[in-house]
C-alpha cells in the first residue's frame, strides 16, 4: 500500500471552478504540463489547488473527482430557519483547550504583609506540603504567625496543648525549663499582667519541611500595658514596647523545642524600675525560693584560648560566597581575635542595629564601642555560635538568623556595676540583612536583666 499523500491531479473536463464567498469566479483549470516545465509555471490560486487536490489510498488507484457546484453567498443574506444545520464537531472552549496547572503560589512573608492578609488564608490551598499539620494552615510562616495571633491576642491559651508537645523544651537566658504545663502558666502570667499584648511579626527566617522538621526564627515586637501584677511587682499603668526572637522546631502541628530571647531589660527600664537594684532584688528572691542558680559553681575558664596559643584559626575562605561562613568568620575574627578595626571589611559605613534596651546603633563607632564595651566588662569573654539559618540570594540579599551564646567572666567596669568575679553565660538572636557581601541591618537581642541576675546572684 503507497503512503498517502496529497497529490495534485490533473483537473477533469467536467470539474468547475469553485467560487468561494467574496471573491470572483475563479478561471476554469489549465492541463497540467510536463515535468520539465513544472518550474516555469505559476504557482495556481488556493482554490483552484483545493478541486484539484485528493488522498488517494493507492498511487496507481486514484480516481478524479469532480467539485461541487460553485457556492454563492449574498451580502447580508441570513441562513434559512428551515433548513437544518450541517453537523459541526462540537470545540471546546479556550479554558477548556488550555488550562495549565496552576502553579503553587510563594510561602507568606512577613515583610510588607498586613495581618489581614495572613487571616484571609482560612480555607485558602495549601503553599507548601504541611503534612501532619491543621489544614487551615497554607505553609509554615501562615502557621507561626496565626498560631501566636491565636494564643496570646485572642486570648486561646488552650490552643498551646494542640501546638506545644507534651515534652518540650524552653531554653531562655534564666536557664531550661521542661515540659507544656510550665509555658501555659508563663503564657497566663503574662497575658494577666499585660491584658492588652500586642505581639507584630517582625521576620521569621525559615528552613527545612515537614518530614524532617521546620526551623523558624520568628521575631516579633511586643506590646502592651502593665495594668495586672507582673514578676516584677504591682501594676504600673505603663505600657512597654520590647522585641523578643523565638527560635522553634516544629513538625507535625507541634513545636518540640524553642528558644526565646526577650528584650527584658527594655520592660524593666519603661516600667520604671532602677535594673540593677531590681536584679539584685529578684535573683535573692529566686535563690531563697530554691531556684537553681543559672551558673554552677565551680565552671571550668573560657576556651577562647587553648593555653598560651592563640585563638582558633579561621578556615580558608570558600571560593564563593556563604552566608553562613561569612557570618561565623565575621563574629570570631571581630569577637573573638578582638580585630575590632575588621568592622570595616564585614559592616556598611552606614549599617543599623536594632539592640537590648530598644537602643539604635548607627554607623561603625557606635558598633565598635558597643562591642569593646561589653568586652571590657568580660575580659575573657568568648562568642559561640551555636546555629545559623538564612534564606535568600545575592540578587535581593540574604536574611540570617544566628543564635549564639557569650561566656565570661565580670572582671571589668561597665554598665553591669563594680566587677564581680561571676562567670556568666548569655544566650542570643541576630538577624542579618546582608547585601553586596556586606552586613547592611541588624537586630540583636539579648536578655540582659537575666545576666545581671547571674551577676548578682547571692552565691
Amino acid at each position: 500500500m503507497a503512503s498517502k499523500k496529497t497529490q495534485a491531479r490533473p483537473a477533469s473536463p467536467a470539474a468547475r471552478p469553485v467560487t468561494e464567498p467574496g471573491l470572483p469566479d475563479q478561471p476554469a483549470a489549465e492541463p497540467e504540463l510536463p515535468n520539465d516545465k513544472l518550474a516555469a509555471e505559476p504557482v495556481k490560486p488556493a482554490a483552484q489547488a483545493v478541486a484539484e487536490t485528493v488522498v488517494p489510498e493507492e498511487q496507481d488507484k486514484t480516481e478524479k473527482v469532480p467539485a461541487g457546484p460553485p457556492v454563492q453567498v449574498m451580502e447580508g443574506s441570513a441562513p434559512d430557519p428551515d433548513k437544518p444545520e450541517p453537523d459541526r464537531p462540537e470545540v471546546a472552549s479556550i479554558t477548556d483547550l488550555v488550562r495549565p496547572e496552576a502553579a503553587p503560589l510563594p510561602v507568606m512573608d512577613v515583610l510588607l504583609t498586613d495581618y489581614s492578609k495572613f487571616a484571609a488564608l482560612q480555607g485558602r490551598p495549601r503553599r507548601q506540603s504541611m503534612r501532619g499539620f491543621d489544614e487551615d494552615y497554607v505553609d509554615i510562616i501562615d502557621y507561626i504567625v496565626r498560631v501566636t495571633h491565636r494564643i496570646w491576642e485572642e486570648k486561646n491559651v488552650g490552643l498551646l496543648y494542640r501546638h506545644y508537645a507534651h515534652n518540650i523544651g524552653i531554653y531562655t537566658a534564666d536557664g531550661m525549663t521542661y515540659g507544656r504545663d510550665k509555658v501555659i502558666a508563663e503564657t497566663i502570667k503574662s497575658i494577666a499582667a499585660f491584658p492588652d499584648v500586642r505581639i507584630m511579626a517582625e521576620e521569621i527566617i525559615w528552613s527545612g519541611n515537614d518530614v524532617d522538621g521546620f526551623h523558624t526564627s520568628h521575631r516579633g515586637v511586643w506590646m502592651g500595658t502593665n495594668t495586672g501584677y507582673s514578676n516584677y511587682g504591682a501594676p504600673t499603668g505603663r505600657r512597654v514596647l520590647r522585641r523578643s526572637v523565638a527560635h522553634c522546631i516544629v513538625r507535625d502541628n507541634f513545636i518540640y523545642e524553642e528558644w526565646i530571647t526577650r528584650d527584658e531589660l527594655a520592660v524593666v527600664w519603661q516600667l520604671g524600675f532602677d535594673a540593677v537594684k531590681l536584679a539584685k532584688q529578684v535573683a535573692a528572691r529566686d535563690y531563697a525560693s530554691g531556684v537553681k542558680a543559672p551558673m554552677p559553681v565551680g565552671t571550668g575558664e573560657v576556651e577562647r584560648l587553648l593555653g598560651q596559643t592563640t585563638p582558633e584559626e579561621l578556615p580558608p575562605l570558600p571560593p564563593a560566597f556563604e552566608p553562613e561562613d561569612f557570618v561565623r568568620r565575621a563574629i570570631h575574627e571581630i569577637w573573638n581575635w578582638r580585630m575590632f578595626g575588621k568592622v570595616r571589611d564585614y559592616y556598611v559605613p552606614n549599617y543599623v542595629c536594632n539592640t537590648t534596651g530598644n537602643r539604635v546603633l548607627y554607623g561603625l563607632g557606635a558598633l565598635q564601642a558597643n562591642i569593646t564595651q561589653m568586652i571590657a566588662a568580660f575580659p575573657d569573654a568568648r562568642m559561640l555560635v551555636d546555629h545559623v539559618i538564612w534564606m535568600g540570594d545575592e540578587q535581593k540579599g540574604y536574611r540570617v538568623s544566628v543564635r549564639w551564646y557569650l561566656q565570661g567572666t565580670h572582671q571589668g567596669p561597665g554598665f553591669y556595676g563594680e566587677p564581680t568575679g561571676k562567670r556568666i553565660k548569655m544566650m542570643g538572636h541576630t538577624h542579618y540583612l546582608i547585601q553586596d557581601g556586606k552586613f547592611v541591618k541588624e537586630w540583636t537581642q539579648c536578655d540582659e536583666f537575666a545576666l545581671l541576675k547571674q551577676i548578682y546572684w547571692p552565691v
